[in-house]
């Protein structure tokens, strides 16, 4: 019976996780599913079961959270200088062709080449940036 009660402790304290997103909680219930293994198999007294509980918890909120934390709780950087210009829009300056051509990005004047060598574009016509090849951007008209 108190396998019962560890395991729906576990089940409950694990979805509780989805309203905190700190990790505390899903380690609570993962000590709580330990627990309940344990008191099914050996069939334990409930002072067992607390402190297979405890040593559970302290465990998992001590080793193996500040990992997961590490490794999900970190935002994605955002990217900057050149890695923030794929995707941007640029305007063509100069007809842009496999052999020259300059395009405006954001305010800075940036030689560019198109993404597809057969490819030409005209002088006013907006193209997006694909990539940044050394000193040049790689360009595509789109579809």
């Amino acid at each position: 019976m108190a396998a019962i009660v560890w395991l729906v402790a576990g089940i409950l304290l694990a979805a509780a996780e989805m309203l905190t997103g700190d990790f505390t909680l899903l380690m609570l219930g993962g000590a709580a599913l330990i627990t309940a293994g344990v008191a099914g198999i050996a069939q334990t007294s409930v002072v067992i079961d607390a402190v297979v509980f405890a040593i559970s918890a302290i465990g998992l909120l001590f080793v193996v959270r500040p990992m997961l934390l590490r490794r999900f709780a970190t935002p994605p950087p955002t990217p900057t200088n050149v890695d923030a210009l794929p995707g941007k829009t640029a305007k063509v300056l100069e007809a842009v062709n496999e052999n020259s051509g300059q395009v405006k990005i954001g305010g800075e004047v940036w030689s560019a080449r198109p993404f597809d060598p057969a490819d030409e574009y005209a002088e006013g016509e907006t193209v997006y940036v694909m990539k940044i090849d050394g000193a040049h951007a790689v360009v595509w008209k789109g579809p």
